[in-house]
């Protein structure tokens, strides 16, 4: 697959990215090369990354606990600390290995040491791939509130080895394919009407639509990189799904909820949103909640679930002057941003989703 080039760095695949780190990662540029990676990548492909570095330059190997749980400030100065202690200075370079988690983490870190050192992103998940490894957005979570600290950096590379998806189990899989269905609602309902028949895709499938996915959603952060209005629109799904998120991850008799599956369920509830907005067609609506519930099935939420989760939206990053603010959809395809909804709407879309 050919690279994709971005206004700050390229994305590239497969083979093509060992040859790039080897003829980036020299003596000459980086004094030390920490490789950060989670208790799972460290043993599934960590291996096999390290096995084709093929450096002089000295490495050190951190891993941290795996999980959203672990995406916290105490994590990152776990990480600061360590870097200093193990002589990391301006010219070090860090190389992220893992998912969304560990890129966040990672680029976030690599941001704020020192002010800033250069830093690679090599996620190994689907959703990593697709979503939160292209962009620059890095960032914790602050306890249960979604990516509430962090700033926009940008790495020097993301290098996307799809034989990494090899490793994952499958709810990891069909977690990631929630941010590529988003990338056809909100900008190419041809992309989107791919997904229908998820029986016909083959492996080669997948790797197009994954590298179409990057396309598009490196098409939308090149015309607005800082989030000022059109990026905006890829926060569809996840105002609703980062606060239930948040509500499944803080809640001790919930089940942890991955955060595509999360996001899968704000899809739905956002669609009906725009459903009643007059803006999707009940044919659009349907079709939407139909694809994503069979791709994911249902979860259940009472009535203080509900409660619960809108309470939660109040610390959504896309509020403003106090008022939430949500994504809709204008039609598959086409998406609007900055759109307020009341709490009785928002109920009853919860209610549409159980129905």
């Amino acid at each position: 697959m050919q690279a994709i080039q971005t206004p700050h760095y390229p994305i590239l695949f497969n083979n093509d990215c060992y040859s790039f780190l080897q003829e980036t990662i020299t003596p000459d540029k980086y004094s030390k090369v920490f490789v950060v990676s989670d208790s799972n990548t460290s043993q599934l492909c960590l291996p096999n990354f390290l096995a084709q570095l093929a450096t002089e330059v000295e490495i050190e190997i951190l891993e941290i606990d795996a999980g959203e749980i672990n995406k916290t400030i105490e994590t990152c100065t776990q990480l600061w600390y360590a870097l200093t202690e193990m002589g990391g200075d301006r010219k070090s370079i860090m190389i992220n290995v893992g998912g969304g988690m560990i890129t966040d983490l990672g680029g976030f870190v690599s941001s704020t040491f020192k002010r800033g050192i250069d830093f690679i992103n090599v996620p190994t998940s689907l959703l990593a791939m697709v979503d939160a490894s292209v962009g620059g957005k890095t960032g914790v979570d602050l306890g249960p509130i979604k990516n509430q600290v962090g700033v926009i950096s940008n790495p020097i590379a993301v290098l996307m080895d799809i034989n990494y998806l090899g490793t994952l189990p499958q709810n990891e899989m069909r977690a990631g394919l929630a941010e590529m269905l988003k990338h056809g609602l909100i900008c190419d309902k041809t992309y989107w009407e791919k997904f229908l028949d998820l029986n016909e895709l083959t492996t080669d499938d997948l790797q197009q639509l994954i590298y179409e996915s990057i396309i598009i959603k490196n098409n939308v952060v090149t015309q607005d990189p800082t989030e000022k209005g059109l990026r905006k629109i890829l926060n569809f799904g996840h105002t609703l799904g980062h606060a239930i998120e948040s509500y499944h991850l803080d809640t001790e008799e919930k089940t942890t909820l991955l955060h595509g599956e999360a996001i899968a369920i704000g899809m739905v509830l956002e669609s009906y949103i725009s459903f009643k907005k007059d803006l999707l067609t009940l044919n659009e609506y349907t079709q939407i909640k139909e694809v994503i519930t069979s791709i994911f099935g249902k979860t259940e939420f009472n009535q203080t679930d509900i409660e619960n989760v809108m309470k939660l939206l109040s610390h959504d990053k896309k509020s403003e002057f106090g008022e939430v603010l949500f994504v809709v959809l204008n039609s598959i395809g086409k998406a609007s941003f900055n759109e307020p909804v009341n709490n009785e709407l928002i109920t009853e879309a919860f209610h549409d989703y159980l129905a």
